[in-house]
Formats: C-alpha cells, sequence, structure tokens
C-alpha cells in the first residue's frame, strides 16, 4: 500500500508534467521570444517533462509492485534533472553575449556535473548513497549527502556568475534568473530537512515557469514596441512624399501673384509656410491631437487652393461639435483627395462640406463635396491615401474611416473618433 510521501510525490510528479508540458508547448508557440531563448525554453521543458514523467512513472511503478523500474526511474530522473543546471549556465553566457565554450564558469559547471553523474552511476550498483527495499520503498544512505552537494555548488557558480554579470542583463531579466536560481537551491535545503519528498524537481518547474513569463512578457513588450516604432517610421515616410506637383502649383500661383496682387501673395506665402510646417510637425506626433488645430491644418491647406481655383472652390463648415481629439494628418487628407479627384473642368464651382457632430458612442466628421467620384483607392503613391488614413484611424484612436457616392455625384467620407 502506498504511504502518504510516496501519494504526495505521485500527485506532484503528475502536477509537474502538466505544467512543463504546457510550458513546452508556449515556448513552441510563443514567436514574440528571440530565437536563442526560445531553444533554451523548449530544451528546459523537454528535460523538465522527461524528469517528472520518470517522477510519475517511479511512483507508479510502487503502487502497481513494479519495483524494477524504480530505480531506473530515479536515475532518470535525477539524471534529466541536473542537466539543467549547466544548461542554465549556457543561457546566462548567452545572454552576456560570451562564449561559453570558452568560459571558466561552463567549464567549473560542466566539472561538478561530472562529479555528480559519476555519483548518479555509482547509486545504480551501491546502497550507499540510497537504498529500495523489497517493497521498493526509498532510503537514504550514510552517503546521501554527497549526491546533493554538487547541484548546491553549480546553483552557487551559477548565481554568483549572475551577480558579476548583472550589468549585462535587464533587470526583469536578473529578477527571473534569480528566481530560477534560487527556487530549486531553497529546494536542495528543504530536501534535507523533509525526507522523502522530491522537492528539488517541482521547486525548479516553478522556478523556471517564473522565469518564462518574464522573459516572455519583456521580449513580447520589445517586439510591440519594435512593431509601433516600426509603424510610425513608415508613416512618417509616407506623409513626407508629399505631392510635387502640389508644391509645383502652389509655388507658381505665388508667382504670379507677386505682379498682379502682392497682399495675397504674402498672404498665399504666410498659408503655404504654415501648412509646410503642420505637415512636417504631423511626421513627430504619435498622440491625438484636438480637432481645431487639425482643422488649422486643413484651412491652410485650402487657403493655397484657393489661391489656384479662386471661385471655382467654395467650402463650407458646419462644425456643431469640435471638442475632441483624433490622430493627425486625418482630416486634411480626405480634403486634399477631394480637390485632387473632386476638381471637374466641366463644374462651375466644386462645393465641400467640412461637418461634425457628436453621436452617441464617438464623434462623426464628414467631407461632402459634389465633384468627380472619389477614389476609393490611394492616389497616385505621391501623397497620403485614404488607406493611410483608415489605418491611422484604427492604430492610434481604435476609429474607422467610410466612404459612400453622393447623390448627383462626388463623394461622402465619414471619420468615426470613439469617446475618450
Amino acid at each position: 500500500m502506498m504511504d502518504w510521501m510516496s501519494l504526495a510525490n505521485l500527485c506532484m510528479g503528475a502536477a509537474g508534467l502538466a505544467l512543463t508540458s504546457l510550458g513546452l508547448i508556449l515556448a513552441i508557440v510563443c514567436r514574440p521570444v528571440a530565437h536563442w531563448t526560445r531553444s533554451y525554453f523548449i530544451a528546459t521543458f523537454a528535460l523538465m517533462i522527461v524528469c517528472t514523467a520518470a517522477i510519475t512513472a517511479d511512483y507508479a511503478a510502487l503502487l502497481f509492485h513494479c519495483g524494477g523500474l524504480i530505480k531506473p526511474m530515479i536515475f532518470v530522473e535525477s539524471l534529466s534533472a541536473s542537466l539543467l543546471m549547466p544548461l542554465l549556465t549556457i543561457y546566462l553566457l548567452g545572454l552576456c553575449r560570451e562564449k561559453w565554450r570558452e568560459s571558466p564558469l561552463f567549464f567549473a559547471v560542466a566539472g561538478l556535473w561530472t562529479v555528480f553523474f559519476g555519483l548518479l552511476v555509482y547509486t545504480q550498483f551501491s546502497t550507499a548513497i540510497y537504498s529500495l527495499d523489497a517493497e521498493g520503498v526509498y532510503s537514504r544512505g550514510p552517503l546521501y549527502p554527497l549526491l546533493l552537494v554538487s547541484p548546491a555548488l553549480i546553483m552557487l557558480l551559477n548565481l554568483l556568475g549572475l551577480l558579476r554579470r548583472r550589468e549585462k542583463l535587464t533587470a526583469r531579466q536578473r529578477r527571473a534568473l534569480f528566481v530560477y536560481i534560487l527556487a530549486p537551491l531553497a529546494a536542495i535545503v528543504l530536501q534535507m530537512l523533509f525526507y522523502g519528498l522530491l522537492l528539488v524537481a517541482f521547486g525548479a518547474i516553478i522556478g523556471a515557469y517564473v522565469m518564462f513569463v518574464s522573459i516572455l512578457s519583456e521580449q513580447t513588450a520589445i517586439a510591440v514596441r519594435r512593431t509601433r516604432e516600426s509603424a510610425e517610421k513608415e508613416f512618417g515616410l509616407k506623409v513626407l512624399q508629399m505631392r510635387p506637383h502640389f508644391i509645383y502649383n502652389a509655388m507658381t500661383s505665388i508667382y504670379y501673384l507677386v505682379d498682379t496682387d502682392p497682399e495675397a501673395a504674402k498672404s498665399a506665402i504666410r498659408d503655404f509656410s504654415r501648412y509646410l510646417h503642420q505637415n512636417f510637425s504631423a511626421v513627430v506626433r504619435t498622440e491625438n491631437v484636438p480637432f481645431e488645430e487639425e482643422l488649422a491644418h486643413t484651412q491652410a491647406y485650402l487657403a493655397i487652393e484657393k489661391t489656384r481655383f479662386g471661385d471655382r472652390l467654395d467650402v463650407a463648415c458646419d462644425l456643431a461639435d469640435t471638442v475632441f481629439s483624433l490622430p493627425p494628418l486625418t482630416l486634411e487628407p480626405i480634403v486634399e483627395n477631394a480637390v485632387k479627384h473632386g476638381m471637374d473642368p466641366d463644374l462651375e464651382t466644386m462645393h465641400i462640406l467640412i461637418r461634425t457632430r457628436a453621436v452617441e458612442n464617438g464623434h462623426e466628421v464628414t467631407v461632402i463635396n459634389d465633384g468627380a467620384a472619389l477614389e476609393l483607392a490611394e492616389s497616385d503613391g505621391e501623397g497620403v491615401g485614404l488607406k493611410n488614413v483608415s489605418d491611422r484611424l484604427a492604430r492610434m484612436c481604435g476609429g474607422s474611416l467610410s466612404i459612400t457616392p453622393r447623390d448627383g455625384g462626388g463623394a461622402v467620407v465619414t471619420m468615426w473618433i470613439p469617446k475618450g
């Protein structure tokens, strides 16, 4: 009949097997984790699966009176658990960008592990370290403490190696490695006090989980930050790709105004300068801006176009809601696209209406024009198209963009910005 301690070990083995299997799956599928780290945790959890499977098989053999399997299972369990320690040394050195094959720390750990392995082999032929009675019950021998000396020294060496290299690691890496080293070290001490309970392997599993979750969260945060920075850089490059023909047309209009209407030329230069300043400032903006700021940018653009088209371009505003924020360079590109694609030589005047209103779950900004149909795709690669506006709304504030034809010609473009 199995005693309570054997039952406790069997339960710890089964729980450890479930935890390590889950850890192995997570290590395999977690793509944000660096390849070196993923490889380490895959190897670590694979070894822990072997260890916990051996523990479970060991106590299952005791339960079903298969005494011949117990000693080999103890050997497999101890061997697989011991390999975790030099593996940790290699990982620590790798994090610090040191070549583990040339490191004195690794050679010291490897030497101590070799001593442990020799003692482990000795246990298969002697009862001086531990023995099993006829019923398979485990008993410590007089030399049992020797079996724990090498693992304890290896963990201490890893701890000293970590302390010496702490400046090369991030704060989260340091904390994670400290937990992983100290958890089994504490378990070794408890193992000496609580006879028969296999605490070392379970302590290593808990320590590995803490380290894995900590490093995973850090590397996921790094991956998210890099993705966001990449997206912002991509957007910035698109913003800088200003349409050459717009600049050419604006400068040409100002050129002719200098002789015919100097005051209008000064005003156009001022508007053009304000437009450029706001356009370039938006490149480095990563937060939402007040609607009135985006409207001012749009009005600077429209003022320039008015110098070209005069009375052929009529713009009106119906601003019932202005107290909200939205991503920069969202309204202006919509109006710019309306002018570019909506101006029809056959029309005497194209009308544009900019309208805002509060809705139940946010704010609506609508741009209506009665010119030619507004193209849904991005313009010819020279400017910021509607797709970029839609992407920016979704990424920066969870908003959306919709485009519908207007009855009688033209288009209706609506931005929705959620509250808050």
